[in-house]
């Protein structure tokens, strides 16, 4: 699989409380359990007008077709191409 940064616009997200998450969560989830082992969501982050997911998943089609089936839209797909972290430096 490989790894994708989703950027989905959606204004005011981060003034939300974080209980008004969890149906969100929860249909995302089933999308997912619906779409099978090829698309795995690993981790999301809110900003102000913005949610920036990363998933694991097979090919951007089934990125898209979750943003679809969930209601969340996937505004931009990236592509990881290589992860850096502190350790990178001692290569």
């Amino acid at each position: 699989m490989h790894k994708y940064v989703i950027e989905r616009d959606i204004p005011g997200i981060g003034a939300q409380p974080a209980e008004n998450y969890c149906s969100g969560v929860q249909r995302s989830n089933e999308t997912l359990d619906a779409l099978g082992t090829h698309i795995q969501w690993v981790e999301s982050y809110v900003t102000a007008d913005k949610l920036f997911c990363v998933y694991l998943s097979d090919d951007e089609e089934l990125i898209r077709t979750h943003a679809q089936q969930s209601g969340f839209p996937a505004t931009r797909i990236h592509p990881v191409k290589t992860i850096l972290d502190p350790t990178s430096a001692s290569a």
